[in-house]
């Protein structure tokens, strides 16, 4: 099995987005340079910004979100973000109605479900946590081996918190990669066991 991650753009003061689900300029990096980032044509990155973020794309197989950011993503359309095979979505729900049935899109009841999916699905590539409530209860339940911040330029004061409603002190190992793009700051770092 691959490692797990928690991921996600992050204003300075740690937050993915405001209360109101706006991420404000949190993504402005995502088009600020001049390297294309996917085959969209429209996230362009600075070359810094591509030689991080492109490999790390094409590790993951699975991507884990919690059922509020699919919808307020509107499914992204039913064709998972950033070239990933499959979205796990962690909801009480099912699909919704007239949701195509062969779009990648895997909906399971509970973060322990989700993990036992991804995995199947991922085999061995990365598994993905999208970071805030979801991502913050795998990091809490020890399944996160390594934490990416993609940090923007911003303070937003208050919002959805990236680690969302972690309550306990959890160590991080460096950061063993530090890497500045254009508008972003990107950082990894592993979860000290």
């Amino acid at each position: 099995m691959g490692k797990v991650v928690m991921n996600a753009s992050v204003s300075v003061d740690g937050f993915i987005a405001a209360e109101n689900d706006d991420p404000g300029p949190i993504f402005e990096w995502l088009v600020s340079g001049e390297v294309p980032l996917d085959d969209g044509g429209v996230l362009k990155v600075s070359q810094a910004s591509f030689d991080y973020v492109r490999p790390y794309w094409d590790e993951v197989g699975v991507t884990i979100a919690g059922r509020h950011a699919f919808d307020i993503t509107d499914g992204w359309d039913g064709t998972p973000p950033s070239g990933i095979d499959h979205v796990v979505v962690v909801s009480h729900r099912g699909a919704p109605e007239g949701w195509d049935p062969q779009a990648p899109f895997h909906f399971v009841d509970g973060i322990e479900a989700a993990v036992a999916k991804a995995r199947e699905l991922a085999g061995d590539r990365t598994v993905e946590f999208a970071a805030g409530d979801v991502g913050g209860q795998a990091l809490a339940a020890g399944w996160v081996d390594e934490v990416r911040m993609d940090v923007a330029p911003v303070v937003l004061g208050s919002g959805k918190r990236y680690f969302g409603s972690v309550d306990a002190q959890h160590l991080l190992e460096g950061p063993d990669v530090v890497v500045q793009g254009n508008r972003v700051l990107h950082l990894r770092y592993r979860v000290r066991r």
